[in-house]
């Protein structure tokens, strides 16, 4: 068992284990919804789609976190209003402000070369980095993600299945669309600067699309979710320390290598 317990002797690898699991609570909680809703591509979008803030903010001396936020908001917002009033599929008003969204970062990126350095982190992040506030502002973020997924699990329920049932039993459908836009946001914010936007994606994803591999009722999905990212956080930061390789990179490769896994081991079955 040594060497299962030797790299988390360690305090920067305690702090990134904790890290880890934190964001795969936020992200399982709120990636069942973006897995039972198919917003799979929004997630991503969203994610990619706060350089533009995260460049303003720099370039301001405000903080990231601050840019990223409105930059999450605004690309909500923004995809339901061009969906709405200029009659396209979600899909694609999601992939023209995704484009826009990430050409309006790299414009303003380009306006200060310092901040090359900083869009690498912004896309990949540095797990190993993370300083206990970060852990903290996590915990935080987890904390209010799971109350207020728990306060609207009915409406989402419902806008999920039957949208004119939901407004039907008064659950306003658009408010609770709305309201789920701002969980996936505050996943994304809340993560990113710990691990980067690559890990954000891969946790919002993957691990809740193994758990319903295996089970059918959303808080058990939700459950199964984040034993299966804290998994791929301990066998990926094992992986990084034995192979040297890019910690966020190697624990979103083994959410994935779980799905895979998963996937064919439930077809088998």
């Amino acid at each position: 068992m040594t060497w299962l317990l030797e790299p988390f002797a360690t305090e920067f690898m305690v702090r990134a284990l904790l890290g880890g699991a934190l964001v795969s609570l936020v992200c399982a909680v709120v990636g069942t919804w973006v897995v039972v809703r198919g917003l799979a591509f929004l997630g991503e979008a969203m994610a990619h789609g706060m350089l533009p803030g995260v460049a303003t903010a720099a370039l301001l001396g405000a903080p990231a976190a601050l840019g990223a936020g409105v930059a999450a908001v605004a690309m909500a917002v923004g995809v339901t209003a061009v969906s709405r009033r200029a009659k396209l599929a979600q899909d694609t008003s999601i992939g023209l402000l995704f484009v826009g969204m990430l050409a309006l970062g790299v414009i303003i990126v380009s306006a200060s070369r310092g901040f090359a350095v900083d869009l690498t982190a912004v896309l990949f992040g540095d797990i190993l980095a993370i300083t206990w506030a970060d852990v903290g502002w996590l915990a935080v973020a987890a904390i209010i993600a799971v109350v207020f997924c728990a306060l609207m699990h009915r409406a989402f329920v419902a806008l999920a299945f039957d949208q004119r049932k939901a407004a039907t039993l008064g659950l306003r459908p658009a408010f609770a669309h709305y309201a789920l836009l701002g969980a996936v946001a505050l996943a994304v914010v809340a993560s990113y600067q710990a691990v980067g936007t690559l890990l954000v994606v891969g946790f919002l994803i993957a691990p809740p699309a193994t758990a319903a591999l295996w089970v059918r009722r959303l808080p058990s999905i939700m459950a199964l979710a984040v034993g299966f990212g804290v998994l791929a956080t301990v066998v990926g930061l094992l992986v990084s320390w034995r192979l040297g390789s890019a910690a966020g990179a190697t624990i979103a490769a083994s959410a994935i290598a779980f799905f895979a896994v998963s996937a064919l081991v439930r077809r088998a079955v």
